[in-house]
């Protein structure tokens, strides 16, 4: 790691003009190393803009700072000085939704990750999946460089810690995961203002979807897996945007008498994406998610495909029924 931080540095401090993406629909891990970057590069004078694919995030992260100035215009990527591009917690371009802006692009792209599907499409590839989030390889970056972690660095850094460990109760919960912890609280992150905007945070109304996601459930016998879904007339009936569904995938893996949970949902394109969930040690499903084109982790990964619930879920079975991912 340490040869590799070393060039992504002298790569940033060199560079003119940077942009940071976090990918699609951005959860606490991929806005944490986002900002946590951004706040860095703050500090340096160098010229930057957090980009995402997606709708901008909702106010509830704006706690994080520089958080209000992700701009989902692409037109920043074709100013003339653009000569770094930094993609964060994405398996590959497609999943950070910028294949087709960054396709023939002439800046040098850094690629930080931690996902084991992580197709290494940077010129500067950290990538370590044994990492229990992207803000804890951020974190050891700016540790490797000697950087001076400020409050909103450590804020941002534990975000991601916080929300890809569930609070530190998943599979990603290491002693690494909370010796960072310590460390960041320790250099000022705010741990009740993290919990009270990512946990502490649920409106009447996502509680109501909860609510109805939870009378969904079911269960495939065969596969040993239970499912669920949201539809796109849920969130208008609850007037919630996509990123208030987030933690529903997590919190299935409370339920016991199942190999696996999924839950599905509808897109705004129409499309349907997947997360899987286990707290197994025999199963990985990020080779089951890789078979629908996705990817992610061993016990946490997700995809996105054409087609309707019905479909997927047979498609799943399918997958399931050659016995050689889990």
């Amino acid at each position: 790691m340490r040869l590799i931080a070393t060039q992504i540095h002298h790569c940033l401090r060199q560079a003119k003009s940077i942009i940071i993406i976090p990918h699609q629909n951005p959860d606490g891990d991929a806005l944490g190393a986002a900002t946590a970057l951004a706040e860095y590069l703050h500090v340096l004078a160098k010229d930057h803009v957090i980009f995402c694919a997606t709708a901008l995030p909702p106010k509830r992260w704006h706690f994080l700072r520089h958080a209000e100035r992700v701009t989902n215009d692409p037109s920043v990527f074709k100013q003339a000085d653009v000569d770094t591009i930094v993609v964060l917690d994405s398996g590959d371009l497609a999943y950070a939704g910028v294949a087709h802006l960054v396709a023939g692009h002439p800046a040098t792209i850094i690629n930080i990750d931690h996902h084991a599907t992580n197709q290494n499409f940077g010129h500067h590839n950290l990538v370590l999946p044994t990492a229990p989030s992207t803000t804890a390889i951020i974190y050891h970056l700016f540790k490797h460089a000697e950087t001076k972690l400020n409050k909103s660095m450590a804020t941002s850094l534990l975000t991601g810690l916080i929300t890809d460990t569930d609070s530190f109760t998943n599979a990603a919960t290491s002693a690494d995961a909370l010796a960072i912890a310590g460390e960041l609280i320790r250099h000022g992150a705010d741990l009740a203002l993290i919990t009270g905007q990512t946990i502490k945070n649920k409106t009447l109304g996502a509680l109501r979807l909860w609510g109805t996601v939870l009378s969904r459930l079911e269960k495939h016998l065969s596969l040993d897996l239970i499912y669920t879904y949201i539809t796109r007339d849920d969130l208008i009936k609850h007037n919630l945007s996509d990123t208030e569904s987030e933690g529903i995938a997590n919190f299935l893996n409370n339920l016991e008498g199942a190999k696996i949970a999924l839950i599905l949902k509808e897109t705004p394109d129409g499309k349907i994406k997947g997360s899987f969930r286990t707290t197994r040690d025999d199963v990985d499903v990020s080779a089951l998610a890789k078979k629908l084109g996705g990817g992610g982790h061993k016990k946490a990964a997700g995809f996105t495909i054409d087609g309707t619930i019905k479909e997927i879920v047979e498609k799943v079975a399918a997958i399931q029924e050659t016995k050689d991912t889990v």
